[in-house]
């Protein structure tokens, strides 16, 4: 069920990625899965939420039988999608009508053919009885006291092949009670002029209400998108994180941003737009696909600033190099350190990091010129912000922060006649003036150097049983030496309640490994408010 938005109706963001963005190549939503991508949106306050087509498949018909009982939406109605009946029969006897009446949706979106070749060639009717099917089906529905969007299906390209019949179905869906006639780029081959040229002139020859719906096979759905309502379309149809078919569908994210703060248009509830970077990624989760790091507004690059020149600037005023205010859609700016930075850009960090520089040029030269140092040998600081902060602290304090030192570290991998393998490390370490020998297996030597490491120091350091490696990359770097080539690991731990990563570059992957491990338990003791014990 639905409580009154504060928001009119003057202006619709209508949310199909339970539909048509779980048509996206790696998504297969499961009915809890699709209740959860439900509630974040209408938690960031979407108009509509489209969530399937009920009566065509099991999921999404129990999808809205327990969506009317287990979600009490705040802000969006949920809407139904299906076609107009068949060619021949009525609305009031055809069982797919029926079964969105069934779904207890109060909006309905129908799918109606707009291209007079996909009437004759797909339908396989005539052009008179596709127009009845749409007058027969949406009338009846708004009879049944539904609301109903009509999506014309491929309209542009139906346009550009019969103009006056494409114009007719706008008609025909608006005269017969649709509220709303969408005008689909279902091929996604239209440009921003085309569709704003278009869109326009059907509004003035048709009098309806317009929508639109665009795909992203040009990379320009979003512009699309704000191309329509540059023309006086009054209706978004969008998907989170521009989730879809192909290559995907007009980005939810940026339309509403660029409504709200380029427009000025009031599209979503007071205070939402700032849950825009959490809804994204949350929903990330959901569908199980790693957020975008690129995509805008939302994206952890979004406001990530990487080179000298621009660090200077914003050190001085942020707003230089930022169209927005990055708080106003829940980001937050980042200073990426790396051989491209400046003395603005290692302050600006480090006042990111809490380490606190003062005045002291000395200090941030020598740490500008030891990162420049480092990723010439392969170091990269701007992925791996745990180990950039020690360095930097190490540079600070004049000498390295530690709660362990190395004497030595072994990984064995055993192949055996059986063709199954043992891997086993041993690790020799100091800590709190303590000699420990430590021995582990894992599942491959970088998982038994881990093992041993945490056998090697939990009783002195208990905080490292919340720790957790969580990610692991590893890249080859300039590979004129093949396997003698320098390696170079990214690895990312957790402790439940929070993320960092670390580098080591070394010419073999183990060596590489040590160092990114030593440097992920250092920080996360740093992290938890451990004093040093070397």
């Amino acid at each position: 069920m639905t409580e009154t938005s504060e928001l009119d109706d003057s202006f619709h963001v209508f949310d199909t990625t339970l539909r048509d963005g779980a048509q996206r190549e790696g998504i297969n939503l499961t009915v809890a899965d699709k209740l959860a991508v439900a509630r974040h949106l209408d938690d960031f306050g979407v108009g509509f939420i489209e969530g399937g087509w009920p009566g065509a498949n099991p999921r999404d018909t129990e999808f809205f039988a327990r969506a009317q009982q287990e979600i009490r939406f705040q802000h969006a109605q949920l809407v139904a999608f299906g076609a107009t009946r068949r060619a021949g029969g009525k609305a009031n006897e055809d069982p797919q009508v029926k079964a969105l009446l069934a779904s207890g949706a109060p909006v309905i979106t129908l799918v109606a053919k707009s291209h007079d070749r996909h009437v004759e060639l797909a339908l396989r009717t005539t052009l008179d009885e596709n127009l009845e099917m749409i007058r027969d089906t949406v009338s009846h529905l708004v009879a049944e006291g539904r609301r109903v969007f009509v999506d014309c299906e491929h309209f542009f390209d139906g346009y550009r092949a019969n103009p006056e019949y494409a114009k007719a179905v706008v008609r025909t869906a608006a005269e017969a009670g649709a509220d709303v006639v969408v005008l689909c780029d279902t091929n996604g081959g239209m440009l921003p002029a085309q569709v704003q040229a278009v869109v326009a002139t059907v509004l003035a020859d048709t009098g309806a209400r317009l929508g639109i719906h665009a795909q992203d096979d040009t990379g320009c759905a979003v512009a699309n998108t704000l191309a329509a309502v540059d023309a006086g379309a009054t209706h978004v149809q969008c998907t989170a994180n521009g989730y879809g078919e192909r290559v995907g569908n007009s980005n939810l994210f940026p339309v509403v941003a660029a409504l709200e703060l380029k427009y000025g248009k009031k599209v979503l509830p007071e205070g939402k737009l700032r849950e825009m970077t959490r809804i994204s990624h949350a929903i990330a989760e959901v569908v199980n696909l790693t957020p975008s790091t690129h995509q805008p507004y939302v994206g952890l690059s979004a406001f990530a600033h990487k080179a000298g020149l621009h660090a200077s600037a914003i050190k001085v005023d942020p707003d230089l190099y930022q169209h927005i205010d990055p708080e106003r859609v829940g980001n937050t700016m980042r200073m990426l350190v790396s051989d491209m930075a400046g003395r603005a850009s290692v302050e600006l960090k480090g006042k990111e990091l809490g380490v606190d520089l003062g005045d002291d040029r000395e200090l941030v030269g020598r740490v500008v010129a030891r990162v420049k140092e480092r990723e010439l040998k392969g170091y990269t600081y701007e992925a791996a912000d745990a180990s950039f902060e020690l360095l930097l602290r190490a540079e600070v304090a004049g000498r390295p922060l530690s709660y362990f030192r190395t004497e030595s570290w072994r990984a064995i991998v055993e192949d055996r006649p059986d063709g199954s393998h043992a891997n086993e490390a041993t690790v020799k370490l100091w800590a709190k003036s303590e000699r420990i020998v430590a021995t582990a297996e894992g599942n491959g030597p970088v998982n038994a150097l881990d093992r041993a490491l945490r056998v090697a120091l939990e009783r002195i350091y208990p905080q490292l049983a919340k720790f957790e490696l969580v990610d692991y990359k590893v890249r080859i770097l300039e590979g004129r030496g093949g396997t003698r080539s320098t390696t170079r690991v990214l690895i990312s731990t957790s402790d439940g309640a929070g993320e960092w990563s670390t580098v080591g570059v070394a010419d073999n992957v183990i060596a590489a490994s040590w160092q990114a491990l030593e440097d992920a338990y250092t920080y996360g003791l740093l992290r938890a408010r451990v004093e040093p014990a070397e």
